[in-house]
């Protein structure tokens, strides 16, 4: 699996001049009944998970669905010609960026079909990939969305009974949760054979003030209080160096909220954010560990409340799995 892409913010970054270059698809009609025939449960997972992350690049795709780089491009190239799927390729200072995915306007109507309701209640417009590819939370989105591949496909590529994501939400199913109070990057669950770690993700591209980053603790330690549930704090910082400068910030406040808070940069995490790469901010050891290991330390933790579905759910605001509902099935 590729390295973590860097984050598009601010001068030096690979993302800082865009533009969607989208593959041009056949000219010809396509009926939504039709791809009923057509349509295998992979492919609407991969709807529901375009809608809920908005960006998915080949390769990530890839990891979470495919044996191999070649059938995933076979496929996304079937299901971009159809107007399943949307692309475009931003362009770099230096090399060239992969395909990126969005929902297409098939897509989204097969989607709406679905969840039996109008493509307006989607909130798809024509316009929706090009708002993606221009977007300044490109880079940040795509980081996010990397570092959580990394963890959900590591249930098909690890050998341990069970390592990886029983739970991705993205940022926007956050802020429909637990917007009045926190508002992650996102928040998942990790498991490792009987560990499992609930955490919200702050993935920090560098570009905000440290004091405002300090900020967002009193939000998290409020959550807390108010739900009586206690997931983990993961910050995940561009380098090394941030990386340190936010720990010496957030020592104090962190242990006076109560949290559990641990950190890691890209510097470490490129292909293994499951690895030894994330240290708890607290007194005590503060060396680098896994995220089982974190788990096994704070066995006080628990899953955020708030998850379960209610009668203002729909079948577009459920969860939807980190990986599809047949690894490796025909399509």
């Amino acid at each position: 699996m590729p390295a973590l892409p860097r984050p598009a913010s601010g001068p030096g970054s690979r993302y800082t001049a865009r533009a969607a270059t989208s593959r041009r698809r056949p000219t010809r009609h396509t009926d939504v009944a039709a791809l009923a025939r057509i349509l295998t449960p992979r492919d609407l997972w991969l709807t529901r998970m375009l809608h809920e992350h908005r960006v998915l690049t080949t390769h990530q795709i890839a990891s979470l669905a495919y044996t191999s780089l070649r059938s995933a491009q076979r496929r996304l190239r079937t299901l971009h010609d159809s107007g399943v799927l949307d692309s475009f390729r931003p362009l770099t200072q230096t090399g060239s960026a992969p395909e990126h995915y969005t929902l297409g306007p098939v897509g989204a109507a097969v989607l709406a079909a679905h969840a039996g309701c109008d493509l307006a209640d989607l909130g798809w417009r024509p316009s929706h990939t090009g708002r993606i590819a221009y977007s300044p939370s490109l880079g940040h989105d795509l980081g996010v969305n990397e570092l959580l591949t990394h963890l959900a496909a590591r249930a098909r590529t690890g050998t341990t009974p069970f390592a990886g994501l029983n739970v991705w939400l993205s940022e926007r199913s956050c802020a429909r949760r637990w917007g009045d109070i926190v508002r992650p990057d996102a928040y998942a669950e990790w498991q490792e054979g009987e560990a499992r770690l609930s955490f919200f993700l702050e993935y920090d591209t560098g570009s905000q003030p440290l004091p405002r980053v300090e900020a967002k603790l009193v939000g998290y330690a409020a959550f807390s209080t108010a739900t009586s549930t206690q997931p983990a704090l993961l910050i995940h910082t561009r380098t090394h160096s941030r990386d340190q400068a936010l720990r010496r910030r957030l020592a104090a406040p962190a242990r006076d909220l109560g949290l559990s808070l641990a950190t890691s940069s890209a510097d470490f995490t490129t292909s293994s954010p499951w690895g030894p790469w994330w240290s708890p901010l607290q007194s005590g050891d503060t060396r680098r560990t896994t995220l089982t290991q974190l788990a096994t330390r704070w066995p006080h933790l628990t899953p955020a409340a708030g998850q379960e579905a209610t009668d203002a759910d729909t079948a577009l605001t459920l969860p939807v799995q980190p990986l599809p509902p047949a690894p490796g099935a025909a399509g």
